[in-house]
């Protein structure tokens, strides 16, 4: 089994589904990684990547990630890997990898507005690092 730790930002607010057959709930959403490096040339480049997330979790679903987690909320995801394969409408079959989360952490609660969004905190957004900033590997350490 692949075990996996993704720190990211959710790339829209999570699905709250329910199974057909037993009702359970269980949560989709997607969190989106930037890595940021620098090209051979000098140049400052970034990459972003995409993982599908699934939580199967109805506790965690509806008491934690439906009124807490919201678009941008950062979140750190631990879980493991699994194939996802289904069939298009067309009859092409599709095959995707997706986090089967175990573990869930929001870092940072946007405040919510409304009453449907349900309770929460309200907490400044941590702040991104300066553009051009790399932090060396002294700062890293507490001692």
């Amino acid at each position: 089994m692949q075990s996996v730790i993704i720190e990211g930002y959710l790339a829209a607010d999570p699905s709250i589904l329910a199974a057909q057959g037993s009702g359970k709930k269980r949560a989709s959403f997607r969190v989106l990684e930037t890595v940021r490096f620098r090209r051979g040339d000098g140049q400052m480049g970034e990459r972003t990547t995409g993982f599908n997330c699934v939580c199967f979790n109805e506790k965690t679903a509806e008491d934690y990630i439906s009124p807490y987690a919201q678009k941008g909320s950062r979140v750190v995801v631990s879980g493991h890997v699994e194939n996802d394969t289904w069939t298009g409408k067309d009859g092409t079959t599709h095959y995707d990898l997706r986090l089967i989360v175990e573990n869930l952490r929001i870092k940072a609660r946007p405040e919510r507005t409304g009453p449907e969004r349900g309770p929460g905190t309200a907490r400044e957004p941590e702040a991104e690092p300066e553009p051009g900033f790399e932090p060396s590997l002294d700062d890293e350490i507490p001692f």
